[in-house]
């Protein structure tokens, strides 16, 4: 079994590299910062239009979040660390802003499909929406 460990992993490296923990943490946080990108493109592609979908946000926090941990506890490097320190910032913020505007969703009195804000009709059964449940600036 020692010339398959030998082929697999020659002097302890796997593909020459030499893996330990915070290798693998760093690794992760790659894999998680790169998903967000075939997110992306896949309901890009699924729907014809651009469009940046809530889950991207998540794994930009997510990945993010890894490699600053990498960063700041592993390489200790100054330039890495600040790249990854405010990156945060705007994906936390557009969370908020898709959170904000769920809850700004009408309910259909008679099948309780939520529809988008700005709607005058239910997406769903096409029943009139009430004005009143709107927001004073979608009312306009």
């Amino acid at each position: 079994m020692d010339w398959l460990s030998n082929l697999l992993m020659p002097e302890g490296k796997f593909l020459g590299i030499e893996w330990h923990v915070w290798k693998v943490v760093g690794w992760l946080g790659n894999l998680t910062f790169f998903s967000r990108f075939v997110v992306q493109w896949y309901y890009t592609e699924k729907l014809k239009k651009v469009v940046i979908p809530v889950a991207f946000w998540w794994f930009s926090l997510a990945g993010a979040s890894i490699l600053f941990s990498y960063a700041a506890f592993h390489k200790k490097d100054s330039v890495f660390i600040f790249a990854y320190a405010f990156t945060f910032i705007p994906y936390i913020r557009n969370l908020i802003i898709h959170h904000r505007h769920l809850d700004t969703h009408v309910l259909c009195p008679g099948c309780q499909v939520e529809s988008p804000p700005s709607a005058r009709f239910c997406c769903d059964c096409g029943t009139r929406l009430p004005c009143e449940s709107k927001p004073a600036d979608a009312a306009a």
